[in-house]
Parts: structure tokens; sequence; C-alpha cells
């Protein structure tokens, strides 16, 4: 089972939507708005966090649960809606799941999925 995280321009988050749902064995998805700031603010494109910056680049982060069997099908769908091609398309992380509990239901490990 792994965990994709997902942080992808507002622009693109409609696309990324429908790809997701289009996927007949994803369950369902996250979205939770987020703030960063990307590579390139200070000399030779470092990041200099001296201050607060207020003008945080807004983007949307995306949970995504699933079984490994479908892992790089989400993954291709996210990289296909997402892509522009231009700095701060954003970036998908993979990380494995020792476990998932479906509060509802009770069930465990893929089941729950």
């Amino acid at each position: 089972m792994k965990q994709v995280t997902a942080i992808v321009r507002p622009g693109r988050l409609e696309a990324v939507e429908q790809v997701l749902h289009a996927l007949p064995h994803l369950p369902g998805f996250t979205i939770v708005p987020a703030q960063g700031h990307p590579r390139g603010h200070g000399e030779g494109h470092r990041y200099i966090a001296d201050e607060w910056d207020p003008d945080a680049h807004q983007h949307f982060m995306l949970l995504i649960f699933c079984s490994d069997d479908f892992l790089d099908d989400v993954l291709q769908a996210i990289e296909k809606a997402a892509h522009t091609g231009i700095p701060g398309d954003g970036i998908v992380a993979v990380t494995t799941l020792t476990d998932v509990l479906r509060i509802r239901t009770g069930e465990r490990g893929n089941e729950a999925l």
C-alpha cells in the first residue's frame, strides 16, 4: 500500500481531479490548500530563509492512498494532468504504508482501500 502526496498548481487541479476520478480502482483522495517556497530565490538559485515571505506560492496538496498494483497508474495520471513544463509544476512523493484502517467499517490493509 502506498500514500501518494502530490503538490500541484491551482490551475491544474481540475485536470488532476478529472484523471484521478477516471481511474476505476481509486476510491478517492483528499485535497488540501498549500503554500510553498520554490527554489531559485537566492544567489545561485538557492533559497534564503531569513524572514517570512507573505507571497508564498499557492498550490494544492493531494493525498491519495492506493494499492501497490495501481501506483504507476496514479503517478502517470497525475504527471499527465499536472505537467505544463514551466517551473513550479509541483512534485509527487510516494510513501510505503504499513497499515490502513477504514474507521467506518473496521477494514484494514488493502481491503480498506
